[in-house]
């Protein structure tokens, strides 16, 4: 499909969980409505291998410095005025929502996410709940802390999908679709 951008700068968010597909499906739509993908996940992971830390470490110093959240939140506000844009982040469903003309929430259980994470990323599942469990924990309390939102209120989404039992093809097809409808593509 040709870029959607023609006339119009449409911001569409995808967030969710660590390990819920959030990634593959803002790709995938970025792609297929020739967008621009930006992903704070990169921009965090890009800060950790700059400061010489782990992922992991980058989200405790994170906990103690509300500026690392800020610049990455503040760049993900700078990309969704840019428009023409999919946005893939953990808190841009909240931040986002009066710029964004779609927002999506893609989650899965536990489980799932944690052995699609070992899957991703090479690693015993133990490590990967653990991982997981950690930055869930993470997000939560410097979400509520930095910007008032409990990450488990999702009415700010206008589609929550949960991909558990659903396969990769099969979910894009839903969000696909629903975008299209919203943005009358």
């Amino acid at each position: 499909m040709s870029s959607i951008c023609n006339g119009r700068r449409p911001v569409i968010v995808v967030s969710g969980q660590p390990g819920s597909g959030k990634s593959t499906y803002a790709r995938r739509l970025a792609a297929e409505l020739g967008l621009r993908y930006y992903t704070t996940g990169q921009a965090f992971r890009s800060l950790a291998e700059r400061m010489g830390v782990s992922l992991m470490e980058l989200n405790r110093l994170a906990e103690r410095d509300p500026s690392i959240d800020l610049a990455i939140d503040a760049e993900s506000l700078n990309e969704a005025r840019r428009g023409c844009v999919v946005i893939d982040s953990h808190l841009a469903g909240w931040l986002l929502r009066d710029l964004a003309d779609v927002t999506i929430y893609v989650k899965a259980s536990l489980p799932e996410r944690t052995r699609r994470i070992a899957l991703r990323d090479s690693k015993p599942e133990s490590e990967a709940l653990f991982e997981a469990s950690q930055r869930e924990i993470s997000h939560w309390e410097r979400f509520a802390k930095y910007y008032g939102i409990d990450l488990r209120d999702l009415s700010s989404y206008d589609l929550v999908i949960d991909t558990t039992r659903m396969g990769i093809e099969e979910t894009y097809q839903v969000i696909l679709t629903f975008v299209k409808k919203a943005l009358s593509v």
